[in-house]
């Protein structure tokens, strides 16, 4: 059964997130708030966690639309080809933020993602889930909880979110209410700009 572990956004407790950064660093899924919906992730170099994350939200992982949520702007040449000076501007403006932007993938992405030439990186401005991924050094795969299915409460509750899946996950991570917007999609591997899809964030700033 999943562990439940309250965090405060203003002042994460360091020793509850070096708890969630070892559940990660041993192959474990997390539930965690962003500055939208909750999240489902894990660490982006365990091969075993992103299937289980693939089985549990039923998608193929080499076809998936998975993002990456990283911890600032540094970790992104990692993962991604060079990034030019204009994109890189549209990054600093708008990041950290709601929005997740389409790059191209470089040959550093784990395995699986191996065929895929575009990735989605999401930097939230939420304190918890950046500490997180600060302490564990590299990003964590993400995908959101969000099910158009559900009711809206079971993506915006903590403690419902609980109920739901804490016999398939291994922390749910309590940072108060959540969103039941998703991020703004931007691709940036085109000339311009192209808005994928309209969420939290305000398309019109690009």
């Amino acid at each position: 059964m999943a562990q439940l572990i309250r965090l405060y956004e203003e002042n994460p407790n360091p020793k509850q997130i070096n708890q969630v950064v070892e559940v990660l660093k041993k192959g474990g899924i997390i539930i965690y708030p962003t500055d939208t919906v909750y999240g489902l992730g894990c660490d982006i170099t365990n091969n075993a966690a992103m299937e289980r994350v693939a089985r549990l939200k039923n998608i193929n992982l080499e076809k998936a639309n998975l993002s990456f949520i990283c911890y600032d702007l540094s970790n992104l040449s990692d993962y991604t080809r060079q990034i030019d000076t204009p994109t890189y501007k549209i990054l600093k403006r708008a990041l950290p933020g709601p929005f997740t932007f389409i790059l191209e993938g470089n040959n550093n992405l784990p395995k699986v993602f191996k065929r895929k030439k575009t990735v989605g990186i999401r930097i939230p401005d939420n304190n918890i889930i950046r500490e997180i991924i600060r302490q564990l050094g590299n990003p964590i795969v993400s995908t959101s909880i969000y099910d158009e299915d559900e009711l809206i409460e079971y993506t915006t509750d903590p403690e419902l979110i609980y109920e739901k899946w804490k016999d398939l996950v291994d922390v749910v991570i309590d940072g108060g209410f959540g969103g039941n917007i998703p991020s703004t999609i931007i691709d940036l591997t085109k000339d311009e700009p192209e808005v994928v899809r309209v969420g939290k964030g305000n398309p019109h700033v690009f």
